[in-house]
């Protein structure tokens, strides 16, 4: 039983007062979903490791395949899946004693596989390491509750609130709106708190029924962790009160779509943000981290927009940057600089979408500001204004994105050669499975007119 010494307080709390019955065994795949192997209890006490084919790197998000197994062929060898002990946390929603715990993924040889998304998060944590660096961020989450959709043809809806009317649009930061929701947000809570999670505070958003999370600013690798285990949270904590947690960037027509903001800094060594000065001012490092932004973030918008529906949220002034400016306490930029003491200096990124796979947007992000600190890249002069009357810097769609990954090699060292060549093949194919289906505009407007 030491493992029971290895792993959080959070999780050493719940087997105090609970009996452990099983361990689930997970991994994110591409799109971030949970994949692996629940496990009684008593075999995970003797478990080093366990095995899943390779392959569940290769499917799409409706459960096809891309063919993305390399020369060799299709064969879905195993792959040694190793568990993190500091990643156990419990699942409060189940029935009996169950603690998650995320693995990591190697081959047969010991090597860590190159597509996998912690470890393309991992590898591009150790290039700041390599650097003396530390790259330090923070997620807000947004999202929608919203009604139980059953049938894809419908319409997604608002979930009912408490006053027996659905949930209401344009009420940004109101607490009356967040109340409607009590009972899932109670339930959202005590999760959090079971698992160890330390959530900074929930705010209702712009569309009806969507709300931002925030969490606390800490390691890349661990933070991403926390955002995969809370998707997790919070489709269970809605299914308890009838409604469902979604992700989609952009849900509902009409209204806001959901993003996930990254925030950044990196320290030195000796805890200090290189972002900041010794006299409290900005730093080469500072403007080099948003000319990276700048310089790249268009060759990894497949990474951080990944589905044919992100790019509905890229829409002008509708509450969604669709630019690479940068301003001062500016929501209207893609890349945002917020107020902060001098020692919290950080860069927001503005522009990915909450539909993505939070090891690999963090990792995208991280790699464009490390490509221009490494290359010393100069951004463009601060906006100042309304960034929505600047040029439009974002990929009318998923294809043409994944053009400009293809091309980016600069990037592909960075995030693994590996990683690019089964990603870019994996979401072509998932756009030739979109290819393949006919939308109700298109039945509307072109049935009987074209």
């Amino acid at each position: 039983m030491s493992w029971q010494t290895k792993i959080p307080p959070a999780a050493q709390a719940y087997l105090e007062s609970n009996r452990l019955d099983e361990v689930e065994c997970v991994i994110a795949d591409l799109p971030g979903i949970a994949r692996g192997k629940a496990v009684p209890a008593a075999k995970w006490e003797n478990q080093a490791h366990f095995h899943l084919p390779n392959s569940i790197f290769f499917q799409t998000i409706t459960g096809d395949w891309g063919e993305a197994a390399g020369p060799d062929g299709f064969l879905e060898p195993d792959m040694i899946l190793k568990p993190d002990l500091a990643t156990a946390t419990p699942a409060p929603w189940a029935d009996d004693g169950t603690l998650q715990v995320i693995h990591d993924a190697f081959d047969q040889k010991g090597r860590p596989v190159g597509c996998a998304p912690r470890n393309v998060l991992k590898r591009v944590c150790d290039l700041y390491a390599k650097e003396g660096w530390t790259p330090v961020v923070a997620p807000e989450m947004e999202f929608y509750l919203v009604g139980r959709n059953i049938d894809p043809a419908k319409p997604i809806e608002p979930m009912m609130g408490r006053t027996g009317r659905p949930a209401a649009g344009r009420q940004a930061y109101s607490m009356s709106a967040v109340d409607d929701y009590g009972p899932v947000i109670d339930d959202i809570y005590e999760f959090a708190e079971i698992q160890g999670i330390e959530i900074d505070g929930i705010t209702q958003e712009g569309g009806a029924g969507q709300l931002e999370i925030n969490l606390r600013h800490g390691d890349p690798v661990a933070l991403a962790d926390q955002v995969f285990y809370f998707k997790r949270l919070l489709r269970e904590a809605a299914l308890r009160h009838d409604c469902f947690a979604t992700f989609m960037a952009k849900p509902i027509e009409g209204e806001p779509g959901s993003a996930m903001h990254v925030h950044h800094s990196v320290m030195d060594a000796k805890g200090q943000n290189i972002f900041t000065g010794k006299g409290g001012g900005e730093t080469d490092a500072f403007f080099h981290f948003i000319g990276g932004l700048q310089e790249h973030m268009p060759s990894v918008i497949a990474v951080i927009a990944p589905y044919v529906n992100s790019y509905r949220r890229y829409v002008r002034d509708h509450a969604a940057p669709i630019n690479l400016e940068w301003g001062r306490d500016n929501r209207t930029t893609g890349i945002r600089i917020p107020i902060s003491d001098p020692s919290a200096r950080r860069i927001e990124n503005r522009l990915a979408g909450m539909d993505c796979n939070p090891y690999l947007c963090i990792a995208a992000s991280l790699a464009c500001g490390y490509l221009g600190m490494m290359n010393e890249t100069r951004p463009d002069k601060r906006w100042r204004g309304d960034a929505y009357e600047s040029e439009d810097d974002i990929p009318q769609g998923l294809y043409a994105a994944l053009e400009l990954f293809d091309e980016a090699k600069e990037m592909h060292q960075v995030l693994g050669e590996e990683f690019a060549r089964v990603y870019s093949i994996v979401k072509r194919t998932e756009y030739e499975e979109f290819l393949h289906v006919i939308s109700p505009w298109e039945r509307e407007h072109l049935l009987l007119n074209v």
